[in-house]
């Protein structure tokens, strides 16, 4: 099996489809955009600081009502230019800049885009059969995104140090619930569950993993932070609103399966 290998830290300055972009910073880096013809869309909590000149609106997604009740951003904020504007997550890691081509798609771990550009097909999916991988800390939706009209860009932050992997054609590979970051679409991703006795008496557990199946690149996170959502927990330890068994998760299991 091809084994990951470090996702370099020294990107510094480059361009890709029409923007500037530096990488600043090492602990909780700064990705700082130089804008001029291309808008850039974002989430709005990333925003560090921007030049006066630089104008901000609000963007609405696809599917925006799904999205909401999903939990996920129902909108996203776009900047136009001319100017200099730089974000920020509130975490340790790196920030990855992902250059597409025009046709080309990528799929990332939700709450883990940072900017990316404003031409770009920007949707999501539900993975299928991951409802059991909850207590993972994995979470069951992923961004799309796809270079419709000319090539664009994507810049992802990872927690902790990135690792790539590049998969042939039937490699598999497994991975912790909550540590990979993008893939290509053509990576397939499915939960498996394995089970271990965790005393003489007999009593069990399970681990549930990620397994990736190639080909393409997929990219594994070092450190995995929760989304809030998926951190709220009962009494008991269990996870809060995990789907069904009340009203609100009655009302969201119809609303996503429509």
């Amino acid at each position: 099996m091809h084994v990951p290998e470090p996702i370099p830290t020294d990107l510094r300055d480059e361009s890709f489809a029409g923007i500037d972009y530096h990488v600043r910073g090492q602990l909780v880096p700064e990705l700082q955009l130089e804008l001029s013809g291309a808008p850039v869309m974002f989430e709005h909590h990333v925003l560090l600081w921007k030049e006066p000149g630089v104008e901000i609106e609000v963007k609405k997604l696809a599917k925006g009502v799904k999205r909401m009740v999903a939990g996920l951003d129902f909108f996203v904020t776009r900047a136009t230019g001319p100017g200099r504007i730089a974000f920020s997550r509130d975490a340790p890691g790196q920030v990855i800049p992902l250059h597409l081509s025009q046709g080309q798609s990528l799929n990332v771990r939700e709450h883990q885009f940072v900017a990316a550009s404003d031409a770009l097909e920007y949707t999501y999916e539900r993975v299928q059969g991951a409802r059991n991988m909850l207590l993972g800390g994995s979470g069951i939706f992923v961004d799309n995104f796809t270079a419709g009209s000319g090539d664009a860009i994507v810049w992802v932050h990872a927690n902790g140090n990135a690792f790539e992997v590049v998969l042939d054609a039937g490699e598999q590979i497994d991975v912790e619930a909550g540590a990979w970051l993008y893939k290509d679409t053509s990576v397939t991703l499915e939960s498996v569950g394995v089970g271990f006795k965790t005393s003489l008496l007999g009593g069990g557990g399970k681990f549930t993993w990620n397994r990736f199946t190639g080909p393409g690149r997929l990219a594994i996170q070092t450190m995995f932070i929760d989304p809030y959502e998926a951190r709220q927990q009962d009494d008991q330890g269990q996870t809060q609103g995990a789907v069904e068994g009340s009203v609100v998760g009655s009302v969201l299991g119809g609303l996503l399966k429509s």
